[in-house]
């Protein structure tokens, strides 16, 4: 027997469990779809059900007089109806395509619309024709119902989808092939964001480039075989530059000879798909940029938020900073502020306030600390900083020294949500693309800031920022506004 054929009989060999595993998959998959069907199915109507009882039973919304009282079997044909018109939205709205694959508040907006629009519907045919008192209390109770039923299970299904995963069942093994930036971009969501169900395996990458932070670097393209077998990869991710777009038709074979699915991020003359503006042109698709910054209304209606809630904040927050201003008087000698010069948008410079968590000394001794440094890049982060008060070790952790900054929020410096506020001396040491960030007005929280904090490298965190600014909507503001809430209680990545 030759030894081609041999070597080819010993990959088929590999393949075969490899293959097995991802076959498993698949019907885990199918299983998790199906499974979510039968559920709502079922959830849709027990919530009609239960809204019957209240409505006719408990009276909840008022008693019903006798003569309106109206039978459950006369419903039936009502909540067969709706049973199958949410069914179908369901089904055009997508929330069968991927299940539990989306973030929690997307799908339960996704969800919101759906049940209303098919509980319109239903509400609208049923009284055309009257053909009994129906009652639409029961439609009201009926939908908040199924939304709360339905929430509930997609909870339920993520919290079992966590347990199985974190024992490898349903779990897709992922490598992708691209490094910075648009490959760490890549690998910081799916690190991340364990409810998509991937697990990041490493990348590959052509040079003598090694791991980029916490993602390990499993070799060069031209290894791609081995570590695509070694690794029993199920999935590719294809994140390269356009000038390395000669390279894909080569990966894609590989994958296809190891039987592996492959996905490729476009990443257009170095623009991120948010960039893109796609045209029809008598059936022919025209490709522009778009600008990718905040437009002049948008900024008008950011601002009016930023006012309205900082205000709203510092008069409810008036007792707490109080105490804390004592708490740190108390605790050790110095002013209650600490005053520092940031740069805001277009690296004009202002005054940033913060409430005092170090000794008044803490900037002479920062150059003794150097060698202690725990960040990358131009930050300088330290667990346990000598610098730091009692009190201010207190503040740190609950983000409560950032408090003060409603007042340059109010002034029109900071917004809400945005970058973090960068130190002159920090902007000196930027990468060209690092300037990116300085194009919007700093935040008090963003996008980095619920997505692990300090515990990210620096560039992971500048890519969560070029995200927030070329993605930007009042909807993203109120997602990392509402994920700041856990991520402060939590403490989790603060110090």
């Amino acid at each position: 027997m030759r030894s081609g054929t041999v070597a080819s009989l010993a990959t088929q060999a590999q393949g075969v469990p490899q293959a097995a595993s991802r076959g498993r998959r698949l019907r885990f998959q199918r299983l998790v779809r199906l499974g979510l069907q039968a559920s709502d199915l079922l959830l849709i109507n027990l919530a009609f059900v239960a809204a019957y009882y209240s409505r006719y039973l408990l009276g909840l919304g008022g008693d019903v007089p006798d003569e309106n009282f109206v039978e459950l079997p006369a419903y039936l044909p009502v909540e067969a109806g709706l049973t199958l018109t949410l069914y179908a939205i369901y089904h055009v709205a997508g929330l069968y395509r991927r299940p539990t694959r989306r973030p929690l508040l997307e799908e339960t907006w996704a969800l919101l619309q759906a049940t209303s629009f098919g509980m319109m519907l239903i509400f609208a045919a049923v009284f055309l024709f009257r053909g009994f008192a129906y009652s639409r209390g029961l439609f009201l109770i009926a939908w908040g119902l199924v939304l709360a039923f339905l929430v509930a299970s997609r909870l339920l299904a993520r919290a079992v989808q966590a347990v199985l995963r974190r024992r490898g069942i349903g779990e897709r093994r992922v490598l992708v092939v691209g490094g910075e930036p648009l490959g760490m971009t890549v690998m910081h969501i799916l690190a991340t964001e364990p409810g998509l169900g991937y697990r990041l395996m490493g990348f590959v990458q052509n040079g003598d480039a090694g791991d980029l932070g916490r993602f390990k670097r499993l070799g060069a393209l031209q290894d791609m075989p081995q570590v695509l077998q070694g690794q029993q990869v199920d999935e590719v991710i294809v994140a390269l530059p356009s000038s390395q777009h000669h390279l894909i038709s080569d990966i894609t074979e590989q994958c296809q000879r190891e039987g592996v699915v492959f996905r490729i991020v476009p990443d257009l003359f170095e623009m991120s798909l948010s960039q893109v503006d796609v045209e029809d042109l008598r059936g022919i698709p025209v490709i522009g940029v778009k600008d990718v910054s905040i437009s002049s209304s948008n900024l008008l209606l950011k601002r009016a938020l930023d006012v309205a809630l900082a205000g709203l904040l510092s008069l409810a927050l008036a007792p707490l900073w109080l105490l804390i201003a004592l708490a740190i008087k108390l605790d050790s000698p110095g002013p209650v502020f600490f005053v520092q010069t940031r740069l805001g948008k277009n690296g004009r410079p202002f005054p940033a306030l913060k409430f005092r968590s170090m000794r008044v000394d803490s900037e002479a001794l920062l150059p003794r600390l150097q060698s202690h440094n725990e960040a990358t890049g131009p930050l300088f982060k330290m667990r346990n900083d000598p610098r730091v008060t009692r009190v201010g070790h207190w503040l740190r952790r609950s983000s409560l020294d950032e408090l003060p900054q409603l007042w340059n929020v109010l002034r029109g410096e900071m917004s809400l949500v945005g970058p973090r506020p960068p130190l002159p001396s920090e902007v000196e040491q930027y990468q060209e693309w690092h300037r990116k960030r300085l194009t919007v007005a700093p935040g008090l929280t963003g996008l980095w800031q619920v997505s692990g904090r300090s515990e990210l490298p620096f560039d992971e965190m500048v890519l969560l920022d070029i995200y927030y600014i070329e993605n930007w909507s009042l909807g993203l503001d109120f997602q990392i506004l509402l994920r700041t809430i856990p991520a402060v209680l939590l403490g989790s990545g603060a110090y």
